[in-house]
């Protein structure tokens, strides 16, 4: 399978969930271990039904192995309802202790029928551009 991408995506029932991760230099201090990252996700509706993200989970491992999982409501705030053919775009960020890491993830979907399904959010990687680890 080889290593994870900056890039990932993945396609669950109809929902495609695509990811860019970049490096935050003016933010990060590699000096103290504070190494900052951006991502971006858009998620497309590409299914015949409405659905809405209700919550999120992540798994966020750094470069020495140690993995932390988040779990919460929503994204940034929202719990967007996307219409067959809609999109949702946001960015948000992850701080690691180490020059890499990597993300995955599940958002917990809500269909207009009552149905629930977790989409899956690829791997992807968090790199500091030029390390080497």
């Amino acid at each position: 399978m080889g290593r994870p991408a900056t890039t990932s995506r993945a396609e669950t029932n109809g929902l495609l969930i695509e990811v860019q991760s970049r490096y935050v230099e003016e933010q990060s201090l590699p000096m103290a271990q504070r190494f900052v990252f951006a991502y971006t996700i858009t998620i497309t509706n590409h299914g015949s039904e409405s659905v809405q993200l209700r919550s999120r989970h992540w798994i966020i491992t750094d470069g020495l192995g140690e993995a932390e999982e988040v779990q919460g409501p929503g994204v940034v705030g929202e719990q967007p309802v996307l219409s067959p053919g809609e999109g949702f775009r946001y960015t948000s960020g992850a701080v690691l202790p180490t020059e890499r890491g990597t993300m995955r993830g599940t958002y917990q979907m809500h269909r207009a029928d009552g149905a629930q399904f977790d989409a899956t959010i690829a791997p992807f990687l968090l790199e500091r551009p030029h390390s080497l680890n």
